[in-house]
């Protein structure tokens, strides 16, 4: 049978199933949110005069739990709009709606009884072609689906989402010994390519990979912290990047999850693993599970009830974050804590070079980072092949479901087997037998390696590595270099074939920040393809943050205060230029972003001749913050693309469409997604999407291929509708009236005039269409002569030394 996923369902509106109707909503499948029925009627129902019977009652609790996916921070839809893929109904109702499914997910209470009860409800009313799956956490998958019919337990799965399902990468798969064969690979594929997930697949074990390697280790994280006296704000400044990491470092990721959750899937892992001494010699812990449990008796849940760890506390009307003093069970105000081993690690490149730094550091930093480490890597290969035959899987399960850098046996490698053992023995955690029989019949590492690159991963039950199948979706542009596909680098890009006649220009760049060397590789780029040595471009690069954060602010502010005028003039001169040489090069150009692409990130973005962009873009014309405007064709591009279209048409009024434009440069607005800056203009409709940004290189090259396969032709020139001076006054007034208003200050007031001076052409006495060169010029006429200002200069050194906007 051919599966196929056009409507799905979602039952259980909490958090979590809302969130995962919402992702499903992003992947452009209508689905529909069932709930139960309100027992009772709340005050408001009351007051109104509803009954149990109302169907804005029978619906409530669905309803309110698709709102609060709508208003989510961060958010579950990729826009707003979206959430009308999303229906909902309740369980007495509008359960006939799971015969027409093409794939049920249950995100019901972790209760096995009631879940019992649901799937065999879905089995009365299924269709023989309904995949049914089950994201619980903790509950074993067979036993949901006991007593069901042979054709439901062969369509039965589970597939644990991660919370937030948007953003977390790792979908956990898990089949029973009844699911066929091809519906876990329908589920594999699916997920991977149309939901952009990693798929890691699992027995159907205690908490399946993520959770019990997280929790295991986390138990044993939490109490080492507490039985050697370390503060909150220690625990994170050193948990975090330092040690390849989030952000959220140990506390603020348990205040992220929710302490009760913390305490609840604790709980149910201890009953579950009975057999998992290590496991339980801290999941026991008497210290650790007082203090959860306490916090919880105080409601003290983390970021859901504003408390947990950490609390906001505002004096003399500013926010601070005091954190929880874990003796006293007081709030307080900590100072930043200082580790020398810390300090050195973060001057370290690579993960490699930080780990070594911590491990041999015998401070307290390093002391955590050893006991962190080691522990982990015990409990790691103690838990092979219980719950997985190789390491592959408990790797990507740490790092798509957690956001570390590397799993525990990626990590290992690293540090190599030999020297890491002796310490682990050292310090009491040996690791389990198989390992050391490994490396006795000859085998270094976990991983086998050709240079940088894996291609296999040690099976303990075949006691050998057996290869990675080629993913063709998957193109790596460092494994291409070190395979010799380099064709040339300078300092800021390098140029990289990809195959099939496409050359690639990969930025390198500190945040891939724009600067003379990048659009010297672009025209290079240009140069080969009109020289006959490659058919097409595409514009992309590894990094997992930011496709371009804009131009080398450093480089502008320095240049300026030099008086270097002739140098920034020809730098803005070369930006415009390699940009509409993109615009109207002959063969396609394809430009690949993804994660932050700002200021002139997005006006190349906006250049390309198309784009296939990752569906996490975080794109914005954001100058304003810097004290400029767009002057590498954003403005223009802008006007183009909004204001435009509607001007061909008669008696059109131009100033809403003049608005979104000004709305989009003057409040330097960020498109949170793919999809939302194609509502707001930085994508055009002939431009695509990609889930999985994985896959995001192999897809643009892809998209290069077909333009060639389909005599792409490049378009004609185009004018730009220039709005003259009676739009000028009105975006004038408008302007003014912030400026009373106090929402601006008197220098933004100077930025914002010589911004709308460029949006309109200036004071032409009657609306014209103008050459795309005419609005260039206005761009980076405004451009020059604000960056001589001294306001200027100062908002862009608060944003190089703070990161932070100086609104002076």
């Amino acid at each position: 049978m051919t599966y196929k996923v056009h409507k799905a369902v979602v039952v259980g509106a909490g958090t979590m199933g809302a969130a995962i109707a919402a992702h499903l909503a992003n992947a452009g499948i209508p689905v529909t949110l069932l709930d139960i029925v309100p027992r009772e009627l709340t005050d408001k129902e009351e007051a109104k005069g509803l009954t149990l019977e109302d169907a804005a009652v029978r619906n409530r609790i669905v309803n309110d739990g698709l709102q609060r996916a709508v208003k989510s921070r961060p958010a579950s839809f990729f826009s707003k709009e979206l959430a009308c893929l999303v229906n909902t109904g309740n369980l007495e109702d509008d359960f006939n709606v799971i015969a027409e499914a093409d794939w049920v997910i249950e995100v019901i209470v972790e209760n096995l009884k009631i879940k019992q009860g649901l799937m065999a409800r879905i089995d009365e009313v299924r269709s023989e072609h309904c995949i049914v799956s089950t994201n619980t956490s903790g509950i074993p998958v067979t036993s949901i689906a006991e007593g069901l019919s042979e054709e439901f337990r062969q369509h039965f799965l589970g597939t644990h989402f991660f919370n937030p399902p948007r953003y977390l990468k790792l979908l956990e798969v898990i089949p029973t010994g009844d699911t066929l064969p091809e519906v876990v690979e329908f589920i594999h594929h699916f997920g991977e390519y149309r939901l952009g997930k990693g798929i890691v697949p699992c027995k159907d074990t205690p908490n399946f990979i993520g959770n019990r390697l997280g929790f295991g280790s986390g138990a044993f994280a939490l109490d080492y912290i507490l039985q050697n006296g370390y503060t909150v704000q220690e625990v994170d400044s050193i948990t975090g990047p330092a040690i390849g990491r989030p952000k959220t470092g140990t506390f603020r990721l348990i205040d992220l999850v929710g302490v009760d959750v913390w305490e609840h899937v604790g709980t149910n892992l201890t009953k579950a693993i009975p057999h998992d001494e290590h496991a339980l010699r801290y999941l026991n812990s008497e210290k650790a599970n007082t203090l959860i449990h306490t916090m919880v008796e105080n409601g003290w849940l983390g970021n859901k009830t504003k408390q947990g760890f950490y609390k906001m506390v505002r004096k003399d009307g500013k926010k601070e974050f005091w954190s929880l003093n874990l003796e006293t069970l007081e709030y307080e105000l900590a100072e930043k804590p200082k580790f020398a081993s810390i300090g050195a690690a973060k001057g370290k490149e690579t993960l490699a070079e930080k780990m070594e730094v911590l491990l041999a550091a015998d401070d307290r930093a390093g002391q955590l980072v050893q006991a962190m480490t080691y522990q982990g890597f015990a409990y790691a290969s103690e838990c092979i092949p219980e719950i997985a035959d190789t390491p592959k899987p408990i790797d990507d399960a740490m790092c798509w479901g957690f956001g570390h850098q590397a799993g525990p046996f990626e990590l290992w490698d690293m540090i190599g087997l030999t020297k890491a053992i002796e310490a682990m023995k050292e310090a009491g955690f040996p690791p389990a037998d198989w390992v050391e029989e490994m490396m006795e019949n000859g085998f270094e590492t976990f991983y086998q390696y050709d240079g940088d690159q894996k291609t296999g991963v040690y099976n303990t039950s075949k006691g050998d590595y057996e290869s990675f199948a080629p993913n063709p979706n998957l193109i790596v542009i460092k494994e291409r270099k070190d395979t010799g596909k380099l064709v040339t680098r300078n300092t800021g890009a390098s140029l990289v074939d990809i195959g099939d006649d496409v050359v690639c220009v990969e930025f390198q760049t500190k945040m891939n920040a724009i600067d003379n060397d990048i659009m010297a590789m672009m025209n290079e780029a240009m140069d080969r393809v009109e020289a006959g040595e490659f058919e097409g471009v595409v514009i992309c690069n590894d990094d997992e943050r930011a496709f371009c954060a804009g131009a080398n602010l450093f480089g502008v502010v320095m240049a300026a205060q030099s008086g270097m005028w002739d140098q920034l003039a020809e730098m803005v001169d070369m930006l415009q230029t390699v940009n509409m040489r993109m615009r109207y090069f002959p063969n396609p150009v394809v430009v690949a972003p993804f994660g932050l692409t700002l200021g002139g990130g997005g006006e190349i973005t906006m250049h390309g001749n198309r784009v296939v962009a990752a569906s996490e873009l975080y794109i914005g014309q954001v100058e304003l913050g810097a004290g400029v405007i767009p002057a590498g064709g954003g403005t223009k591009e802008l006007l183009r693309r909004i204001v435009n279209p509607p001007m061909r048409f008669k008696d059109v009024a131009v100033l809403p469409f003049m608005q979104q434009v000004f709305e989009l440069i003057g409040q330097a607005k960020v498109a949170t997604s793919a999809v939302e800056a194609r509502e707001f203009g930085f994508l055009g409709p002939q431009d695509r999407i990609v889930m999985n940004r994985d896959h995001l290189l192999a897809e643009a090259k892809k998209e290069v291929l077909h333009m060639l396969d389909t005599n792409y032709t490049p378009p004609a020139p185009e004018k730009i509708y220039a709005a003259g001076r009676d739009t000028l006054a009105a975006l004038r007034a408008g302007i003014n009236m912030f400026a009373e208003g106090g929402y601006i200050t008197e220098y933004e007031t100077h930025i914002g005039e010589k911004m709308i001076y460029a949006m309109t052409g200036g004071e032409l006495s009657a609306p014209t269409w103008v050459d795309e060169q005419y609005i260039l010029d206005l761009e980076r006429e405004a451009f020059l002569s604000l960056c001589g200002e001294e306001k200027t200069q100062e908002r862009m050194w608060s944003l190089l030394r703070t990161g932070k906007v100086k609104r002076n």
